[in-house]
């Protein structure tokens, strides 16, 4: 199943009862559980992630997570699990993410160890990976390209005066605030800005 998002088309690929995937058209998850096409156009799960996806690309914030079904060491789904818990509008960084995952213990862990999780991620948007940037507020890496993660950010108010709404969640989460650069509105022929009056749809 696809949806026609503002920056390009995504795809959905489940279980059967839960999300296991959702990427941009042209890039591939690392993990997917793939049941057949005829099977899953109307899961209910589907239809939970297309209105997630209507929420926040019509500047909602969504207050429900559709059910996932991550595929991978444990170790990447507690990186995983972690992004998740990244509020809309704030950003942190793979230090921090690494900071959180020694926790309580004496170890310590390089910011690179979590760069292979954030970046093998299978669902986009919703396990918010695009908020992840370098200690030196560079946007890094991202599999569905910087325009995009730029884009993204920049439409949660990121590097807006607007973005101070989400500071206090972000530091109520127990997230260092960092402002990352170059975070500028997209405008190019490869991710057209969709008009005001468009609405996001499923594409069956």
């Amino acid at each position: 199943m696809s949806y026609e998002s503002p920056i390009g088309r995504l795809k959905l690929e489940s279980d059967g009862a839960a999300l296991t995937a959702l990427f941009f058209e042209g890039t591939s998850p690392s993990s997917v559980v793939n049941p057949s096409s005829e099977t899953v156009k109307l899961l209910p799960v589907f239809e939970e992630t297309c209105r997630w996806l209507d929420i926040y690309f019509n500047g909602g914030v969504p207050d429900f997570t559709p059910a996932l079904n991550l595929q991978g060491s444990a170790f990447r789904r507690a990186v995983w699990k972690i992004l998740l818990e990244i509020p809309y509008g704030v950003t942190t960084t793979y230090g921090e993410i690494a900071a959180w995952l020694v926790r309580g213990t004496p170890g310590k862990m390089p910011a690179q160890a979590v760069g292979g999780p954030v970046g093998h991620n299978p669902v986009a948007i919703i396990v918010p990976c695009h908020r992840v940037i370098g200690a030196d507020g560079s946007l890094t890496g991202y599999a569905s390209g910087l325009p995009r993660k730029s884009w993204l950010l920049h439409h949660e108010g990121v590097g807006d005066v607007d973005a101070e709404r989400s500071v206090a969640a972000g530091v109520a989460a127990g997230f260092h605030i960092v402002y990352p650069n170059n975070c500028l509105p997209v405008h190019s022929s490869e991710m057209p800005i969709m008009p005001e009056a468009s609405k996001n749809k499923s594409l069956h």
